[in-house]
């Protein structure tokens, strides 16, 4: 996929005289792969991004059992989908003909971005196909204060997952250099981790955004559950009850002895999703093939990329940035 193809997407001449005009009035800047980003309430966004956060925050109504699945990009977002997916499907009377809907599709399908996806291009997309389900499942990337924003008043839950700032680099440069066909360029890691430095960077800057939900959660634990992919990997099998029992839908003692959870960590292991036949094809809205969205998903796999300084600096402005906010990394 040429550079050209991959951003098709986000051509300018779609966007609303709206959004263009209030762009005008943003601070914006060029990034690595030449995008133009502005910042928006505090975040980074490309521009046709950017008219999906301003379409989510005047169109999206939002329902009482609305799920909301939050994170950085690259940070377990996948994974957190299909756990969630998995975790509301256990409860429906499947026929015996009916495939699982993580069989016969993505996770990212399954859970679509608001601002990427569906609201990208207007502020009133069909969401038949959500609506016969229940509870909707929707993904997001914008930091909480712009979400919260969309969600109004809302009870509706989100469920915001984080990991290491060096680990989730390193995967979007992987993911970045199978899109655009290159062998793992160092040219580009150099320049997003400059970039990642600086806070200018989509969806940006990371601190800023874990900041948000962390203080979120905080605030009201019953309606904002904040995870870590670390402890994830760690206890899987107790983060994930700990994620059913946020959702409303605890697994029962029944479901304890017969290893209902041991079934579904098991359907939405990496290894196990990335050897299916519907990731190995397709794409997604934005371009990706389906299998680059699959990789190691090791907890400090960074070592093997980044130079020791590399690291040190990330980690002493992820120190400086949550200083006193009782996260740390």
């Amino acid at each position: 996929m040429e550079k050209k193809e991959f951003w098709m997407n986000l051509r300018e001449e779609d966007l609303t005289e709206e959004t263009k005009t209030l762009i005008s009035s943003l601070p914006s800047e060029k990034e690595y792969l030449g995008g133009n980003l502005c910042k928006y309430q505090g975040s980074w966004y490309y521009y046709n991004f950017l008219q999906g956060v301003l379409n989510v925050q005047r169109g999206f109504q939002p329902q009482v059992t609305d799920v909301i699945v939050a994170s950085f990009p690259k940070c377990g977002t996948l994974w957190l989908k299909a756990l969630t997916v998995a975790l509301f499907e256990r409860s429906k009377n499947r026929s015996s003909e009916e495939q699982h809907p993580l069989l016969s599709n993505n996770p990212h399908n399954l859970v679509p971005v608001l601002e990427m996806n569906l609201y990208r291009d207007t502020p009133k997309p069909d969401l038949t196909k959500l609506l016969s389900s229940s509870p909707r499942l929707f993904s997001t990337h914008m930091p909480f204060l712009t979400l919260q924003e969309a969600l109004k008043d809302s009870p509706c839950k989100v469920v915001y997952i984080c990991r290491d700032a060096k680990d989730s680099l390193v995967s979007r440069w992987h993911i970045i250099c199978r899109c655009l066909n290159k062998e793992e360029d160092r040219s580009i890691l150099e320049s997003m981790f400059e970039s990642f430095c600086s806070g200018v960077c989509l969806f940006g800057p990371f601190w800023d955004q874990i900041l948000s939900y962390w203080k979120a959660s905080l605030e009201n634990p019953k309606r904002v559950l904040f995870m870590r992919y670390d402890e994830v990997k760690a206890d899987t099998r107790g983060q994930l009850k700990r994620l059913a029992e946020f959702l409303g839908c605890p697994f029962s003692e029944e479901e304890e002895n017969s290893g209902a959870a041991d079934e579904i960590l098991e359907m939405c292991s990496l290894t196990n999703l990335s050897s299916l036949e519907v990731n190995k094809k397709g794409k997604s809205i934005n371009g990706i093939e389906y299998k680059n969205h699959f990789r190691k998903g090791i907890v400090g796999d960074w070592k093997n990329y980044l130079t020791p300084e590399m690291g040190k600096k990330i980690d002493m402005i992820m120190e400086e940035k949550l200083k006193d906010s009782g996260l740390k990394f």
